[in-house]
C-alpha cells in the first residue's frame, strides 16, 4: 500500500521533546482498506509524539463516526468510535517485535507512515454483529419494512400458522 502522505510525520531534526499532530480521517482514507463494514467515516486523531534519543512513544486519542451495514435489516448505521491507544518506536537492527505496540525502525529511517496502525485502531471498534439499537420498548429501531420480512408477520396471517413445534423435535425432546 502507498504511503498516505496526509498520515506520515518527519521525526528527523526534531529535538528531544513533546509534539502534538491532528488528523481528519475521513471516507477517502478508509476506502484504501477496502473494509466492507465501513461505508463510511469521520474520525479524527489527536497524536502526541514523545521523542526522546532512541526511541519515540506515540499516543493516539481518537473519536469519530463510521457509517456500516446493520446485520438484521441492512440499513445503514452510524457507529460512534472513540479511544486511545500507545505505540512504542525503537530504533536497532531487528525488524521485528513480539509486541504489538512496539515497532523496531532502522537507524536511517527519518519518517513513519501512521495510516496503518490508525486505521486498525478503528477497525477493532467495529463490534462482530452490528445492529440497530432496541428502543426503550425493548423493540428494534431497524427498518420496518425489513423487519416485516425478518420476523415472516405476514405469512403467518396469511396462513394462519404460527410457531407450531415441528412434532418430530417434540419426539426428541421426550428422549432425555
Amino acid at each position: 500500500m502507498e504511503q498516505n502522505v496526509e498520515t506520515v510525520i518527519q521525526f528527523s531534526g526534531l529535538k528531544s521533546g513533546i509534539y502534538h499532530y491532528d488528523f481528519k480521517l475521513g471516507n477517502s482514507f478508509f476506502s484504501e482498506y477496502k473494509n466492507e463494514k465501513i461505508l463510511d467515516a469521520d474520525v479524527v486523531f489527536n497524536v502526541k509524539l514523545e521523542k526522546k534519543e532512541r526511541m519515540m512513544m506515540f499516543y493516539f486519542a481518537f473519536s469519530g463516526e463510521l457509517t456500516t451495514t446493520c446485520d438484521r435489516c441492512l440499513g445503514k448505521m452510524t457507529l460512534p468510535v472513540e479511544g486511545e491507544q500507545t505505540l512504542c518506536v525503537k530504533f536497532g537492527e531487528e525488524q521485528e517485535s513480539d509486541d504489538e505496540n512496539v515497532v523496531i525502525l532502522p537507524e536511517s529511517e527519518y519518517k513513519i507512515d501512521l495510516a496503518q496502525w490508525m486505521y486498525e485502531y478503528v477497525a477493532v471498534m467495529i463490534p462482530i454483529q452490528c445492529v440497530h439499537p432496541d428502543n426503550a420498548d425493548g423493540q428494534p429501531t431497524c427498518d420496518p419494512e425489513m423487519m416485516r420480512f425478518i420476523t415472516n408477520e405476514d405469512d403467518e396471517k396469511q396462513t394462519g400458522e404460527s410457531d407450531d413445534i415441528d412434532p418430530r423435535w417434540e419426539a426428541l425432546k421426550q428422549l432425555k
